[in-house]
């Protein structure tokens, strides 16, 4: 994958990020030579290989995570809550 400027502008939108004139070489490359060592990483081959480290063997030490419905705390976060309705939090739109 090749980085350009047209790429950038691209990821300067989707990320809401504005980039100074004078610093778009220096992503560019900064950004290039991210791209080439993933792909110098995606070469690997792992078919053979197992993961060595999960956290899933033997269990969680902690208590058993059953919910429980308290209307009390409830309404003491939602009378914190600058804007509440229904018992949920009301919140700015963001996505039009």
């Amino acid at each position: 994958m090749q980085i350009d400027d047209k790429l950038l502008t691209k990821l300067e939108g989707l990320s809401a990020l504005s980039i100074d004139t004078n610093k778009r070489e220096e992503v560019i490359s900064e950004l290039s030579k991210i791209v080439q060592f993933v792909e110098i990483l995606n070469e690997l081959n792992l078919d053979q290989e197992t993961a060595t480290f999960t956290t899933l063997d033997g269990g969680t030490p902690f208590r058993e995570d059953t919910p429980s419905v308290n209307p009390e705390i409830i309404e003491t976060i939602l009378e914190h809550a600058p804007k509440s309705q229904d018992g949920c939090f009301v919140v700015p739109k963001i996505i039009e």
